[in-house]
């Protein structure tokens, strides 16, 4: 079969919205990908939804409405949204179904991310030592490769001044207030080399997507965006994740690198023709390292990039151009698809203030979470 289109866009602001359930936030970003395809949700054949924290998705049909569709709940970390997404890919490319939905939304208390190692696999007693602490292992990972590939405090801070300026200018993000580097590096220090604004926070905010076949996706929409690929990789033994208990005298690459390689094949595409990135970003360290194990440059080379202003909106190779998790929060069921949402913007020509100039066609995306688990799609115009 050929490619599959999205065709139909809905997102609920990302934030905190008090009295407001997850769920229901999720029900807005379903209507306005609806609306947004011209569609009803008695057109949806099928559905995949996540949350990691405010109830089964499934049980959106009570508000949405009975209509008997296949429904599958999706939980997969960091990675719900993007797992979501590549089984409602896979579904219409299989045959069995022609039109349905992807669907991601969460509602996270205030704080830092709290990881159940009992339920990992590992027993309490490595989330009491502290181990677990997800702060923790972003600081030690990113300090690390500093040492190792020269970057500098000040790109880790740009980072965060640019998700912080894009963030100013979405409509959608939570962090709205531009920051300067020196706000940024005289944050509080939270675990070294990370300060407070360079972290991400638990959010709030819901994501929908309206796939077709793309040989009919015409039907729905003016601008269908194609997607060429979506991968989602788990880590291998080696890899530093936050599950690692030890450490592995020989390293192996983390899964980012192996969803990439993957996705990259797969859309028969290599890093050079992407126009566009959407990176994870849980704190500043990780776009930095997502750079290069995406592929988009050799380890190092993130200095010079991010200095020069390569990946800023008008850059060379934009990243994060709605402000990422920096400025947008992590609920963790709807960020990947906040990514590809924003990407189907861009392609579409459809960003405001934040467009990407000189018309851009392909776009990437990319979503890494514990306990290794990395997502990856490719989208073309």
């Amino acid at each position: 079969m050929d490619d599959v289109a999205i065709v139909g866009i809905g997102m609920h602001e990302f934030g905190r919205h008090d009295g407001m359930s997850g769920q229901d936030q999720g029900v807005v970003a379903v209507r306005r990908a609806l609306a947004d395809a011209g569609l009803r949700w008695e057109d949806m054949e099928f559905a995949f939804g996540g949350s990691a924290a405010a109830g089964a998705a499934d049980t959106m049909v009570s508000k949405l409405g009975l209509t008997g569709l296949q429904f599958i709940n999706v939980s997969n970390g960091c990675a719900t949204g993007g797992s979501a997404l590549f089984s409602a890919v896979n579904t219409i490319k299989s045959g069995t179904f022609d039109l349905g939905i992807a669907i991601g939304y969460d509602k996270h208390e205030r704080g830092a991310f709290r990881v159940n190692t009992r339920a990992s696999g590992l027993g309490d007693w490595y989330g009491k030592s502290g181990l677990a602490l997800t702060t923790q292992f972003f600081g030690m990972k990113i300090n690390r490769y500093m040492e190792e590939f020269g970057i500098s405090h000040s790109t880790l801070a740009k980072v965060s001044v640019k998700a912080m300026k894009n963030g100013s200018i979405n409509p959608m993000a939570w962090r709205r207030k531009p920051l300067s580097e020196n706000e940024v590096l005289e944050s509080r220090m939270l675990s070294y080399p990370l300060t407070q604004y360079m972290f991400c926070s638990p959010g709030e905010g819901g994501v929908a997507l309206v796939l077709a076949r793309a040989d009919r996706a015409k039907d729905y929409c003016d601008t269908p965006i194609h997607l060429k690929s979506a991968v989602v990789r788990s880590r291998r033994f080696g890899s530093f994740e936050v599950m690692a208990p030890s450490l592995a005298l020989d390293r192996a690459a983390g899964p980012t690198v192996d969803a990439s390689a993957a996705a990259f094949e797969a859309a028969g595409m290599t890093p050079a023709d992407m126009d566009i990135a959407q990176l994870q970003d849980t704190e500043s360290g990780a776009e930095i390292m997502h750079m290069a194990e995406c592929g988009f440059c050799e380890d190092g080379e993130q200095e010079e990039l991010i200095q020069s202003g390569a990946t800023d909106i008008g850059g060379s190779f934009p990243i994060n151009t709605d402000g990422g998790c920096l400025a947008n929060g992590e609920p963790v069921g709807a960020s990947g698809l906040r990514q590809v949402y924003e990407n189907v913007l861009q392609l579409r020509g459809d960003a405001g203030e934040r467009q990407v100039p000189n018309d851009p066609h392909t776009a990437f995306t990319h979503v890494y979470g514990a306990p290794g688990i990395s997502g990856v799609t490719i989208l073309s115009r």
